[in-house]
């Protein structure tokens, strides 16, 4: 589980049943001192109705990834948003 921005959508004229009705989102990851990782980005499915720009909570655990969905069995889902994130103490 981790903090990212959310960078952009990501959009496909073909893809697997399990994103149906769901959108793809470009997001990477932030460091603690909130700066964006250079190398760290994820495609997430969204549950929370992100948007670009938003500071988000990623589950990027497979399994649990499509718990959250609630799809059983396996599918190509590795990382969800699962919520919005308003406010950050260290």
């Amino acid at each position: 589980m981790y903090i990212g921005r959310v960078k952009g959508t990501v959009v496909s004229t073909v893809q697997h049943s399990q994103y149906d009705g769901r959108k793809l989102m470009l997001v990477a990851r932030l460091e603690l001192d909130g700066r964006e990782s250079t190398s760290a980005y994820d495609i997430c499915v969204d549950t929370a109705q992100a948007g670009v720009g938003d500071v988000v909570l990623v589950l990027d655990e497979g399994s649990s990834a499509r718990q959250i969905l609630g799809k059983r069995g396996t599918g190509p889902v590795r990382a969800v948003i699962m919520g919005i994130v308003d406010r950050v103490e260290i």
